[in-house]
């Protein structure tokens, strides 16, 4: 009677939305619900219209973050961080202080509890770090939410924030060189999608005449699901240790 038609329909739709977001796709449905078939209404005279509320007041502004890195591995998983009262578990980053190598991806994976990029995507990671000889020994890994968001994406009413949290991250490590892995991870550290970051490196200048020279590459999730952009990863990847000019 054909093949077999028990598909886990959950796990499929949010590899799919997995993978547009991971390929730059900005909005998928918009937060408000529309009434497609609804007749216009004409507009009300001026005359009419309720008078217009008075503007809020504006937010105030966040506290400064923390200057040393112990200070800001405690606050990055405290109370005070923008994702605090979100679901799920809280994952540090990872690594030696002094590494020279760092990678930032998005968030947490669905199966992540301990450590980030746990199960299939991560065993793809480490795979891609010894491709380079390195290993999560020797590498920092942070992510710009420390926690799943519901959706699986960086919300965006908070983009900005985590955006600056993670840069202050990479000010205070300083690593030589860093590996923006999907398109939140870019759009965070870089301000561009993946798409327009890829081919060459962009460099954060840090006090005391640091640099750190930044690549962004896909995510392994995208890999995954899209094993022909591995060719392209493997560039990127090339460029990261100089290997290739870019």
């Amino acid at each position: 009677m054909g093949a077999d038609q028990n598909h886990d329909w959950a796990k499929l739709a949010a590899s799919a939305l997995d993978w547009w977001r991971e390929a730059g796709v900005d909005t998928l449905v918009e937060d408000a619900p529309f009434d497609w078939l609804a007749a216009d209404e004409t507009a009300a005279p001026l005359a009419l219209l309720a008078p217009v509320a008075p503007a809020r007041a504006p937010s105030p502004t966040p506290a400064a973050l923390p200057d040393t890195r112990e200070a800001f591995a405690t606050w990055r998983l405290g109370e005070d961080a923008p994702e605090a009262r979100w679901g799920g578990v809280a994952i540090a980053a990872t690594g030696p202080a002094d590494a020279e190598l760092m990678v930032f991806v998005d968030c947490p994976e669905r199966d992540d509890r301990e450590t980030l990029l746990e199960g299939e995507t991560g065993r793809l990671f480490d795979r891609m770090l010894a491709a380079i000889g390195r290993s999560r020994a020797d590498t920092a890994l942070a992510s710009v939410c420390t926690r799943r968001p519901t959706t699986g994406r960086v919300p965006r009413d908070i983009a900005d924030r985590l955006g600056e949290i993670a840069r202050h991250h990479v000010a205070l490590a300083a690593p030589k060189r860093l590996l923006a892995m999907g398109d939140a991870a870019s759009r965070a550290l870089l301000a561009m999608s993946v798409a327009d970051a890829r081919g060459r490196t962009h460099p954060i200048n840090h006090k005391q005449g640091k640099i750190t020279h930044v690549v962004a590459t896909h995510h392994p999730r995208f890999l995954l699901d899209r094993p022909a952009a591995k060719a392209e990863t493997w560039k990127d990847l090339l460029m990261l240790t100089g290997e290739i000019a870019s």
